[in-house]
């Protein structure tokens, strides 16, 4: 299977046959080690917010280790998106601009079942011909088969109907890779977490990229503030949907072009 490439050495075309053959790809060597290790720190004190948030809503049931919306202003959050990592690749496969739909993670760890071990895929439409959302795993931990490195059951993003769990493990490959690597891959594609049975945890980013008309999980330029745009770049106001807004006045609404909410480079 050639869909592990290396990040500084990625071939364009090599990533266009992959995610048409396989519906997902690994970039090795993408985060370099310092980074990796900024991200789990503050990973570590993201859980505890998020944790405690999930309980006291009666939702802490099969979400053990599971951390979602994790930007914010001081955090390494803002770096990530900076970085632009797999830009061109992104940009390729949703044909234009896009936007952050989510940025989550997950810490894994023996004998936990979140719902991500369950067998399924990112999109509840079928629609193998429009694509408007593609997934990132950032690995925070080398993946291994003991520490359960995901399985994607390649080819299964044009497949319409779900497969038969017994068929799918027994036919899915694994994402062994090491830490600071990407995963990009389709959302049409059946995946699932497998167990750790180690005594370690396996951590990882969770992330999602759509076109920017595509609805986010989160409305980020509100989380961060209007006013807050100032502090970024212009990748980080694309990937941030600070250029994709909506009005809620007809004062937001009734602007000259450089001002409007939603610019017109959106889709």
């Amino acid at each position: 299977m050639k869909n592990r490439l290396n990040y500084g050495e990625r071939s364009f075309e090599d990533f266009r046959v992959a995610m048409r053959d396989y519906g997902w790809v690994i970039f090795e060597n993408a985060l370099d080690s310092e980074f990796v290790a900024t991200i789990n720190y503050d990973l570590a004190e993201g859980y505890i917010k998020r944790r405690a948030i999930q309980e006291k809503n009666g939702i802490s049931a099969n979400m053990a280790g599971t951390l979602h919306h994790l930007l914010e202003k001081d955090n390494f959050s803002l770096p990530f998106i900076e970085n632009m990592y797999c830009n061109d690749e992104i940009t390729y496969f949703l044909g234009g601009n896009y936007i952050l739909n989510g940025i989550n993670a997950v810490i894994h760890y023996r004998q936990e079942h979140p719902y991500l071990s369950n067998m399924h895929r990112d999109v509840r439409t079928f629609m193998p011909d429009t694509k408007f959302l593609v997934q990132m795993i950032v690995t925070l931990d080398d993946f291994t088969m003991e520490n359960g490195a995901t399985y994607f059951l390649s080819g299964s993003h044009k497949m319409a109907i779900k497969p038969d769990e017994s068929y799918f493990y027994q036919n899915a490959d694994r994402a062994v890779t090491s830490k600071g690597s990407i995963i990009l891959f389709d959302s049409n594609i059946w995946h699932a977490a497998g167990e750790n049975t180690t005594a370690k945890p396996r951590r990882a980013l969770t992330m999602g990229f759509t076109r920017p008309f595509v609805k986010p999980q989160m409305d980020y330029p509100r989380v961060l503030g209007y006013d807050f745009i100032d502090n970024l770049s212009a990748n980080q106001r694309q990937v941030l949907g600070y250029n994709s807004r909506i009005p809620e006045s007809l004062d937001e609404y009734y602007q000259p072009i450089h001002l409007r909410m939603y610019k017109s480079d959106q889709g």
